[in-house]
This record gives structure tokens, sequence and C-alpha cells, in this order.
């Protein structure tokens, strides 16, 4: 750079602009085969049913906000209502209708991976690592308070989503967990209904429809209610 003795950047070698943008590419492709997406590519809107009972306004409002992903949007619901198949059509749909750099985990894997990038054989180091999911233009996790509570858990998650908060960036969370047992500071942000829509899912559990009338005329199990959806908190 052309900056004057004394400064920070003197005589001191800076990548080029298309450098920057290798190294962008690297680190984004480098996430994009760490992402569980891939698992989840027949997760579409057009292969979800928004006819059962409980989906359809979750549906239709995740379906717009996949034609514009921004701020944050939080699923709530009891086991097999659809959050995970709605969490990764919004991914799917930003990623081939909007070309965005979308990173897709269920909670305790992206911790796995950032755990990961410690071993000596890691393709990417801590840091970068780090720094692209947290930064990823779309961000998916599936499955928060499913993992476990560790100090170091909780304080990458909670830098993570900090950063996100702060720089408002484009966020999906599912979960079927009570709200009070996810990590107080991460459930502040969540609860910031000026930046986090919350949507909640009444709905039967889809692997078990169907069962109670084979069931019952077997004379064995009956298929179970969902679990009780706990209502987002006013303050």
């Amino acid at each position: 750079m052309d900056v004057p003795f004394g400064h920070p950047n003197f005589a001191r070698p800076l990548p080029c602009t298309c450098k920057v943008q290798e190294m962008n590419e690297h680190t984004y492709s480098t996430l994009d085969r760490q992402s569980n997406l891939q698992a989840f590519a027949d997760k579409t809107f057009a292969t979800f049913e928004p006819g059962v009972a409980g989906v359809r306004d979750a549906f239709l409002r995740c379906r717009e906000y996949a034609g514009n992903p921004h701020l944050w949007l939080l699923l709530l619901g009891g086991y097999g209502c659809g959050k995970t198949h709605l969490a990764a059509a919004v991914a799917n749909e930003a990623v081939e209708k909007c070309g965005l750099q979308t990173y897709f985990a269920i909670a305790p894997d992206l911790l796995d991976s950032l755990r990961a990038a410690y071993a000596p054989g890691s393709e990417s180091s801590y840091d970068d690592r780090f720094e692209a999911i947290r930064s990823v233009p779309l961000l998916v996790v599936d499955d928060l308070g499913t993992e476990n509570t560790t100090p170091w858990a909780r304080e990458k998650l909670y830098q993570i989503f900090n950063h996100r908060y702060n720089h408002r960036l484009a966020t999906v969370v599912t979960s079927n967990v009570d709200l009070d047992s996810i990590e107080p500071r991460i459930r502040s942000r969540l609860c910031d209904t000026a930046l986090c829509t919350p949507i909640f899912i009444q709905a039967a559990d889809f692997r078990q429809r169907g069962m109670a009338p084979r069931a019952q005329a077997a004379g064995g199990l009956r298929a179970m209610p969902p679990p009780p959806v706990r209502r987002f908190p006013k303050s």
C-alpha cells in the first residue's frame, strides 16, 4: 500500500482484490462441503405438505422469507412437525434461486465441525472456519438446544449468535426445547422481536401419522401426541 512511514501497513504485503476473492471462494467452498445441506436436498417447498393441519401458516411465511432471507427466523414446535423440512427448504431455495452462500447444520454438528478444525490434518484453520460460520450470509441452525452444553460450547454458540445479531445477518433457527433451557444470552437475542420472527408450529408428528388407526386395528400402540410448545416470552 502507498502509505507513509509509520503506518501499520507500511511495507506490509497485502493480498490483492483477486486473491481476497479467491480466498473467500475457497473458504465458502470448504464450508459448503462441511454443511449438512446435501443430506436434505429433497427437503424443498415442493415436497412439503402444507395441507396438514397446523403447518400452512409456517409454510407460507418460510416460503416468503426464502425469497429474500433477512434478519432472523425462529421455528418452534414438537418432534416431527416439519421444522427441519421448512428450514432446509429455506436454505435450498436461498442457494438455488438467490445464489446465497449458506451453511446448514444441526447444532451439535456445528460444534463438532469447529472442534475438528483443531486437528492437525484439518483443511482449514479453526479461526478461518469459525469466521466463515459466523459471517456466512445465511446460517441455518437446526435443533438448537440439543447440543452438549459445556462451557466451551455455550461460549462458541454465543459468539456466533452475538456476531450475527450485531450485524443483522440472516439466520434461521429451529428448536423443540423450552426456551428457558437455551443459553440466556442467546435466548435474549432470539426474543428480540425487532430482529427475530418466531413461528409456532402446532402439528402432529408426521412420523406417527397413520399409526393410530393401524395400531388400534392390531390392538397395539397408539400414536403419541406432540409435546407442548412453550409460548414466546412477552418480555
